[in-house]
């Protein structure tokens, strides 16, 4: 990202990181080849983002319906995630990234779950760039349960009619205290969000390309971020 300076960055990028089975397909790999590539992608994407002026960086790692996907990919997949944690854990704190997790974490294995706590814990006090990782995350479902949370706080008396607006509705998002996404970015040419940020992402600009993740480099970032500053942002004015 050498023309940070004159480029207006995003303060929130995310990405939606689409195309990693079907680019492992097309070579005649399995899917979990792409998961691995996409890995080694995403540290790279990472890295370069954190040496920007983007403040937060949001990963679409694992969506609430890729449960229903083989049992054999989704433990590849587990095995990745768990992989890259340990093995990335010096690396994000070297650079003081702070790491958050959105998602319903509950579903997640039992070591997956400690290894997200413990990145969590250790990097609270990092100053340098957030990366959210969304985690067994589905829109609906957050805003769901967001609604169940403030309507057991309405009944038990906590909270009153007129302390639900739009404002405080985000209070009990996953994303509470996280910036809503500047630009978000999906890649494998898919023009869908499919069930990320939807509450988030009401003013957001939406960038596609046909570039699946495995081939996405600092290049394909550097010209979404052109993109998004040929942009006029409005919010309906």
């Amino acid at each position: 990202m050498q023309d940070s300076q004159q480029t207006k960055l995003p303060k929130h990028v995310a990405i939606i990181m689409d195309g990693n089975g079907r680019w492992a397909q097309s070579q005649g790999f399995g899917r979990l080849i792409g998961h691995r590539q996409g890995g080694k992608v995403a540290k790279n994407i990472i890295t370069a983002v954190a040496k920007s002026d983007v403040k937060y960086l949001t990963l679409y790692a694992f969506s609430s319906e890729n449960w229903n996907r083989s049992a054999d990919e989704v433990n590849g997949l587990m095995s990745l995630l768990h992989s890259y944690i340990k093995k990335e854990k010096d690396e994000l704190m070297k650079a003081r990234i702070r790491v958050k997790v959105i998602g319903n974490i509950s579903k997640l294995p039992v070591g997956i779950r400690e290894d997200v706590a413990n990145i969590i814990e250790c990097s609270k006090d990092n100053d340098g760039m957030t990366l959210v990782i969304a985690l067994s995350y589905g829109s609906r479902d957050e805003i769901v349960s967001a609604v169940k949370e403030i309507l057991f706080l309405y009944k038990t008396g906590s909270i009153s009619e007129k302390n639900i607006d739009e404002g405080s509705f985000g209070d009990y998002l996953y994303t509470a205290g996280i910036p809503d996404p500047d630009l978000l970015i999906r890649t494998g040419g898919e023009l869908r969000i499919s069930n990320f940020l939807l509450w988030q992402c009401a003013y957001t600009e939406f960038y596609f390309t046909d570039t699946k993740w495995p081939d996405f480099t600092e290049r394909d970032l550097k010209l979404a971020f052109e993109e998004f500053e040929k942009r006029k942002r409005r919010y309906g004015r």
